[in-house]
Formats: structure tokens, C-alpha cells, sequence
């Protein structure tokens, strides 16, 4: 059974009466927290209470659906810049994406790597903590002086130390129109220097990516603005790239939407059969972890080769695989317990936050984290 709670005070309520764990969710569509418990989930929690579009702020509660949040800036003609990944292809998941829930899992898009992530565009968090007390940190407003910035401790904390309530955001506006320059048929290491080589022009790369499919490798640029803009720089960037390949296409509009919202949600391995890993690395180091990836794995790069997303064989541990490695490993999808779901933590950094769970939720009540062997 779920529950839905409506207010903070019956989130409260519920915290304070728990006498197992709880294992807090929004929508439910990013099902890789294998915590236990009784379900409680923030859905109830919904509406848009305040979009100021001269100030760029919208205030929403935290189980507001993302499609409204996004319906509410589209009408004037704003837009969450870093471009949140809908998981449901990937993982199967059937609810709704909750802005609450995006800012627990500080889930940020291609765009990242031009505007910054999930957590950038928090200005303050409402939570209840696991004593049961309602906390408010943060503002409406790029600056604002109040003590610890616990804004970013909540982002892509997974609601393990604390249950979101509400968020206040910092929201963009959207440019005129889009275009991709897509360079057919190069190599891992070529895609990632031409992709570095992007990022090193004047002309304000917002996404680059490299997808791999049934047909040659598609490595994929994306600029934004006004339609002039786009249209000169678009040149000047395949001009600056010729080294990399005679084949260089353009999709404009509509088309190059369609392409990043494909990247994006990581449509070209969500229906393949095996493990999702999200590896987190160096952009100079991803050639070499592709050529290290087991037999049958396909990939996919973003944030110009700093993202790799692998599908590998059902139970493999990637970690194990590719050791050493310098990065992240995250398992988003897979059934093996015995494997971790995040990237195990280094001595210090998990005393840093045993001390930081003590303080928040000191009866470890919140998605406690899955048995590891």
C-alpha cells in the first residue's frame, strides 16, 4: 500500500509515528533505489504556487507532474534549461516524472554541460527531515544569505535525507530555434576529440553526443538561439570541423528537437535486453573504457564523452569489469542484489555522510540504502 500524504504536517506526522523505514518516492518512475519499507510517495504534493516570468523563478510543490511544470513556462515561452531525462523508457517505470523528484536525483540532460546541472537551478527546498520537523532553506532569488546551503546537500540526495516538499527554481528562456550538426561513421576517439574540439569554437555548443545503432555512428552537436544566429554559427562550426569527416549533415527545428530528446532519454539501448550502467568520467578517458566494455555491450556517449550510458549482459558488475577506472559507476537498471547501486563510497566521504544522516534522519528511517555484500 502507498501512501499520498497532501501536506507537510501529515508528512511529518507520518515520519514522527514510523516504526519501520520508509521508502519515499515521487512519481515513481526511477525505480533503482532498492530500499525497503512502507511506500510513501510525494505525488499528492502538486501545483505550480508561484512563476514570476520577468524574475525567471517558478515555486512548485515537490509532486508537481513535470509536464505541468514545463506546460506552465511554455506559455511564456521559458523552459527548464537543464533539460531533465524522462527514465520511463529505460527503465520501465509507468507513473508520472515529478519535479520533486528530479531534484532528489539531481537528474540533468545533454544541456549540462552548457548550463550546469539539476541542482544549479535550485534557489531553496522546503523538506521534512527524519525527526518529523518541516525545514526551509534557500530563496526565490540568485542571491540570498541564509546559512547552509543544505539546497544542494537535498539535490541528489535521493530523499535519504530528507522528504522534498517544495522547490524553487531558476528557469530560462527558450531560444528561437535549434539545429544539430550530426558527423557520420567516426571512431570513439574521434567523436570525443571532435566533440572537445566543439566545445573549444566560439559558437556555444549546447549538447554534444555519440550514438552508436544499427547504422554507422552518429556523433551529434547541437546549437540554440535566435534563427540567424544559429544559421551562422551552424556553418562556422562545420567549417571548424571539416577535419573530422566529409559527411557532415544539418537538422533543423523539429528535427534536431526529435534527436535530442532521443539522446536525451537514451532511446537507442532502452529496449535492449541486459543491465543499464550510467558511468560518470573524464571525456579524454571514455575511448579507452568503451574498448574495455565486455563483449555485446553497446553504448551511447553525451556531455561530450563524459556520460557513457553501456548495456551490458544481465549480472555483469562493470565495476569489477573495468577496474581501475577514474569516475562513477551507477547501475540503473539490473536484478543482482549482490551488485551495488551507486558507486561504493571511499572511506572519508562515507564517514562524511553516516555523520550527515545522523543529523538529518538519525533512526534511519528514509530510503535506507540496499544490503551489500
Amino acid at each position: 500500500m502507498v501512501i499520498h500524504p497532501d501536506t507537510e504536517d501529515a508528512i511529518g506526522g507520518i515520519i514522527r509515528d514510523a516504526k519501520a523505514p520508509l521508502r519515499i518516492f515521487g512519481g515513481g518512475t526511477r525505480p533503482i533505489w532498492q530500499a525497503g519499507g512502507e511506500d510513501l510517495s510525494t505525488s499528492a504534493l502538486t501545483g505550480v504556487t508561484l512563476h514570476d516570468p520577468g524574475a525567471l523563478t517558478l515555486v512548485a510543490w515537490a509532486g508537481t507532474p513535470v509536464q505541468e511544470v514545463e506546460k506552465t513556462l511554455a506559455a511564456h515561452d521559458q523552459r527548464l534549461a537543464f533539460e531533465p531525462m524522462d527514465h520511463r523508457p529505460l527503465l520501465g517505470g509507468t507513473g508520472e516524472p515529478t519535479i520533486g523528484g528530479v531534484m532528489a536525483a539531481n537528474v540533468s540532460g545533454p544541456r549540462r554541460v552548457a548550463v550546469g546541472a539539476a541542482r544549479d537551478f535550485c534557489l531553496g527546498v522546503r523538506f521534512v527531515d527524519g525527526n518529523g520537523t518541516v525545514i526551509s532553506n534557500g530563496g526565490r532569488v540568485m542571491k540570498n544569505v541564509t546559512g547552509y546551503d543544505l539546497v544542494k546537500l537535498m539535490c541528489g540526495s535521493f530523499g535519504r535525507l530528507g522528504v522534498l516538499t517544495e522547490v524553487s527554481l531558476k528557469v530560462l528562456p527558450r531560444p528561437e530555434t535549434t539545429a544539430t550538426l550530426t558527423i557520420d561513421g567516426l571512431s570513439p576517439a574521434e567523436a570525443v576529440a571532435a566533440m572537445s574540439a566543439a566545445f573549444g569554437t566560439p559558437f556555444e555548443v549546447t549538447g554534444a553526443a555519440y550514438v552508436t545503432g544499427d547504422q554507422r555512428a552518429r556523433t551529434c552537436l547541437r546549437l540554440e538561439g535566435f534563427a540567424d544566429s544559429v544559421t551562422y554559427r551552424m556553418g562556422a562550426l562545420s567549417d571548424a570541423l571539416a577535419r573530422f569527416g566529409s559527411h557532415h549533415d544539418i537538422l533543423e527545428a523539429g528535427d534536431s528537437t526529435d534527436v535530442w530528446t532521443s539522446i536525451r532519454d537514451v532511446h537507442a539501448l532502452a529496449s535492449l535486453p541486459g543491465d543499464i550502467w550510467r558511468l560518470s568520467v573524464r571525456p579524454s578517458h571514455a575511448p579507452d573504457l568503451i574498448a574495455r566494455l565486455p563483449d555485446g555491450a553497446r553504448y551511447q556517449l553525451d556531455w561530450g564523452g563524459g556520460l557513457i550510458w553501456a548495456v551490458v549482459s544481465e549480472g555483469c558488475d562493470l565495476r569489477a569489469t573495468l577496474a581501475p577506472y577514474n569516475g562513477h559507476a551507477t547501475r540503473l537498471r539490473g536484478s543482482d542484489a549482490h551488485i551495488p547501486t551507486f558507486e561504493p563510497e571511499p572511506e572519508p566521504l562515507a564517514a562524511l555522510t553516516d555523520g550527515l544522516r545522523e543529523k538529518f534522519d538519525p533512526r534511519r528511517l528514509l530510503n535506507q540504502r540496499e544490503p551489500q555484500s
